[in-house]
Parts: structure tokens; C-alpha cells; sequence
């Protein structure tokens, strides 16, 4: 049975990481005393009983985490943003190709994506890999994410009765240009240069639709079913990823709604337009294949099971 230590579990991520456990008989939950949960030996007393130890825990405290480890057979699967684009820690994303499947099977530093970026990827790695998409194009995503996504305060302020007016409205955020993700979405796709993204929250609690236009002049190819077949033949074969048959948005009546996915670890991908403009959108749970169901998928395939267990 393998030990899993959960360092962070109070926090949104952890706890959704704790919940799909619930129903697992090869998993020996370790868990904290309350009182101890931030006495730094005794999360480093368990961190090192562990055979995997998720990190559900603020940028500098993951770092601390790692640090403590002494047992080198220890598992660290991290849900921060810090060691995403290291070398060294594999990157959480098995379906981008086999490479990173393989990698997160062999490795002992796994780290677990971003939303956003997961959402990104999803459609820019294969393209770029694929040569259909130049390195150097002037990307724009947009990124439309349920509350949750902010852990708990953004959360409390959501549910808040009382809550301003402004809740009610779609609020975009990242105004800087400056998010966490956008390095990653960089170096992970391999661009050139750093993309223009627009993160929006809005007042529904779970869910992420990730979207990208691109110009068909701009690109190699010839319109939106071109990239369609290409995107559908890089994830053929895959059980967590699907690529949607042309014109699916049409059974919603010409809107894509972004909580498709809520409560779910899986992620759908739609390409619409025509043969000059395209517009290719990622589905997701924000904290499932997001986070905690990415987190999860990760940790099955480092122990050689199914990826699926315990998801769908």
C-alpha cells in the first residue's frame, strides 16, 4: 500500500487531492495532527515517511518542503508554481507528448502544471511541435476561470451575500502582463517570446475554458479543420484528453458554456471558424485536470498504475 503524505491539505487543491482518495484501497492516507500542521519537523517527519508527498502549499514553502526532504526514495509531486520550468522536476502534463509521460513515470520531482497554462498547452505545444504553428507567432489567450481558482479567500468573497455588485460580473485580472504563467506557457511550449494573456474570473465556482485565435495566413495549414485533424491525431488514444468533433458547439445552441467540465479530471478541445480565422478552446475543471485531478494522474503514472485510476 503506498504512504501518501498530503503537506498543504487545508488548501483548496490538497483538499480535492484528499477527496479522490476517498474511495481508494491502495492508498495509506498519513495525516498531520491538526496542531502540527505547520511545526516544520514534524511535516519533515512525515514528508520522509511518505512514498509520495503532494505539495499543495505557497511557492516558498514548497521549496522548504523539498529541502526537508532525507529520504531520497520519496516522491514529491508539487503543486506550486515554483518548479515548473526546472530542469530537473519533471512537468505534469503526460498527454503533450511521450517524452513527458515518460519522464513523469521515471522521475522523483514531478510538477504538476498551472491551469491556465494547462489550458494553453493543450493546444499550443502540439501546434508548435507539429511545425504548423511558428515559434514567433504574437499569441493571444484568453482565459475565462471559475472562483475557486483563487483558493479561499477569492472564494469566501464570491460567496459572500454581500458581496459588491462587481462579483457579478466577469472580472479580468493579470493587468500587468505580468502573470505566474506566462513564463511557463513560454518555455513548456517552446515561444520565442512571452504570449498576451487575458485570465478572467467570473462568478461561477468551478470550471476553465482556455481560448486562442490564430489567423490561417499566419500559420501552416489551411483553416480550422486542418488544425482540427491535427490536434485530434496528437491526442488520439488518449483517456483524459479529447479532441471534439467539428461543430460540437452547435448542440449548445452557438455558446461554449466554461463549467462544461465542472467535477470532472477530463479536458475536451474544440476548434471552430473557417479557413481564415480559428479559434481553439480548452474545457476543463479549473481543479481538476487543473490541479488536484492533474496532481492525481501524475502520481498513478509514477507508481506504473492505470492514469485513470481513481478519476473516471
Amino acid at each position: 500500500m503506498t504512504k501518501v503524505f498530503i503537506d498543504g491539505k487545508e488548501g483548496t487543491t490538497g483538499l480535492k487531492i484528499y477527496e479522490r482518495f476517498e474511495n481508494r484501497n491502495d492508498i495509506e492516507l498519513l495525516q498531520i495532527p491538526e496542531e502540527f500542521r505547520k511545526d516544520s519537523k514534524m511535516r519533515a517527519e512525515f514528508i520522509n515517511n511518505s512514498d509520495i508527498t503532494f505539495l499543495c502549499l505557497p511557492d516558498v514553502a514548497a521549496i522548504e518542503a523539498v529541502n526537508m526532504v532525507r529520504n531520497e526514495s520519496v516522491k514529491i509531486i508539487d503543486a506550486s508554481t515554483i518548479h515548473r520550468i526546472l530542469p530537473e522536476w519533471a512537468y505534469g502534463f503526460p498527454e503533450l507528448d511521450s517524452t513527458f509521460r515518460e519522464r513523469i513515470a521515471l522521475s522523483n520531482r514531478v510538477a504538476v502544471p498551472g491551469c491556465h497554462a494547462s489550458g494553453f498547452l493543450s493546444i499550443i505545444y502540439p501546434l508548435v511541435r507539429l511545425g504548423i504553428l511558428p515559434k514567433d507567432y504574437p499569441i493571444v489567450c484568453h482565459s475565462l476561470t471559475g472562483y475557486s481558482g483563487g483558493g479561499k479567500s477569492m472564494i469566501s468573497d464570491y460567496e459572500n451575500k454581500n458581496k459588491s455588485s462587481h462579483y457579478l460580473s466577469p472580472r479580468q485580472y493579470g493587468l500587468s502582463q505580468t502573470h505566474k504563467h506566462q513564463k511557463e506557457m513560454q518555455e513548456i511550449a517552446g515561444l520565442s517570446q512571452i504570449p498576451i494573456f487575458n485570465p478572467i474570473v467570473a462568478n461561477f465556482e468551478r470550471g476553465m475554458e482556455v481560448s486562442i485565435p490564430l489567423y490561417s495566413n499566419l500559420i501552416i495549414g489551411n483553416g480550422a479543420k486542418y488544425v482540427h485533424e491535427a490536434l485530434r491525431h496528437h491526442y488520439a488514444g488518449q483517456k483524459m484528453v479529447e479532441v471534439m468533433p467539428l461543430k460540437s458547439g452547435d448542440k449548445f445552441g452557438g455558446f461554449l458554456p466554461a463549467n462544461l467540465l465542472a467535477g470532472k479530471n477530463t479536458m475536451q478541445i474544440y476548434v471552430f471558424g473557417n479557413e481564415e480565422r480559428i479559434e481553439v478552446c480548452s474545457l476543463f475543471d479549473n481543479l481538476g485536470k487543473g490541479a488536484s485531478g492533474a496532481a492525481v494522474q501524475c502520481m498513478n503514472i509514477m507508481l506504473g498504475l492505470d492514469e485513470a485510476t481513481g478519476l473516471i
